[in-house]
């Protein structure tokens, strides 16, 4: 590998670093607790080595959004498009979606969950590029509903959109009691309610042909 190879390997690994710490930092304290000099004591490195990668405060929020986003769909989405479409692949990204901080080891809960209440309020970049990947994440749920639709598990007539509304309410609920009222059963009454929504979009049972006439004598 020649020393320019060697170089940016060296580059990325330390971005990587970076972003690791803080992802990390955001799920715990929210983005607005990211700094140069915060994440120069928590990654080791120099306040100018940071620099060197992420030019300004802002540069960093996004980047480390970036990476929360690209881990989230690492972990919800692409495990379940190995589902069939229809509700097992609706279901596996429901219950991917609420144990994903988990499985990542994301001591103070999902990251983006933590930018979008942030920024719900305060204009600017940050608030632009939280409601830009908010937005890709609801298109993209909103794909798995109307492929569900299509299977002919849910109702032709199913609001897509209200669906997608409701599954981000489920989620948003199980965040607030989960982790800020620690109640045990969170996960069981988000699935339950996730339950409930995909049967009361359920598609009705075909009705059985009837026999003919000299068959029911």
């Amino acid at each position: 590998m020649s020393p320019q190879a060697l170089k940016a390997r060296k580059g990325e690994e330390t971005r990587a670093q970076i972003l690791d710490a803080a992802v990390q930092q955001a799920s715990e304290a929210g983005f607005e607790s990211l700094t140069i000099g915060l994440l120069a004591e928590r990654t080791g490195l120099s306040k100018s080595g940071l620099f060197a990668h992420f030019g300004s405060r802002t540069d960093l929020q996004i980047a480390a959004l970036d990476e929360a986003a690209r881990r989230f769909t690492e972990a919800v989405f692409l495990p379940a498009f190995k589902a069939p479409r229809g509700v097992k692949r609706l279901r596996a990204l429901f219950e991917n979606w609420i144990t994903w901080p988990e499985h990542a080891k994301l001591r103070g809960g999902c990251p983006i969950h933590a930018a979008s209440e942030e920024y719900d309020d305060q204009p600017g970049p940050m608030r632009e590029a939280v409601v830009e990947r908010q937005r890709l994440v609801a298109r993209e749920l909103g794909k798995a509903v109307q492929m569900a639709v299509e299977s002919g598990e849910l109702a032709t007539g199913t609001d897509v959109r209200q669906v997608v509304f409701e599954m981000f309410g489920l989620i948003l609920a199980y965040y607030h009691t989960q982790r800020l009222l620690g109640d045990d059963g969170a996960s069981a009454r988000a699935l339950s309610g996730f339950d409930r929504l995909v049967e009361a979009n359920r598609a009705p049972a075909p009705k059985p042909a009837s026999r003919p006439a000299a068959a029911r004598r």
